[in-house]
């Protein structure tokens, strides 16, 4: 018996699923369907479903996709004035909110079955 463990692609983190497995099913799919699909590629890579190759040009795409995310977010957020201001007002709609009986509470008398007894 071998130790040694399958060998994985490029870019590869998981193990490769069986070929009926149904999230293989649909993101195989998804990537024949529309090969520019983010979420296809990056899931294909990860799982190794893709030849060598295509695993090989797709990791790169995905690095410089990842690369790119990270320069444009890495400037400090602030937040503005407004934004802080109308999510204070949208948790102050949600309480006012649950003030509001809906007449849905269960009385002594509502029981399920009860008239039958």
């Amino acid at each position: 018996m071998s130790d040694a463990a399958p060998k994985q692609k490029i870019g590869q983190k998981h193990p490769t699923p069986t070929p009926g497995n149904g999230d293989r099913v649909f993101y195989e799919t998804l990537y024949n369907q529309r090969p520019d699909s983010e979420m296809a590629q990056e899931w294909c890579v990860n799982y190794g479903v893709l030849s060598e190759e295509d695993a090989a040009k797709i990791y790169k795409k995905i690095l410089k996709r990842k690369a790119a995310a990270k320069s444009v977010g890495s400037s400090s957020p602030v937040k503005s004035e407004k934004k802080i201001a109308s999510k204070k007002k949208k948790a102050k709609k949600v309480m006012d909110d649950v003030e509001f009986d809906a007449g849905m509470g269960a009385g002594g008398d509502e029981g399920i079955g009860i008239g039958a007894l």
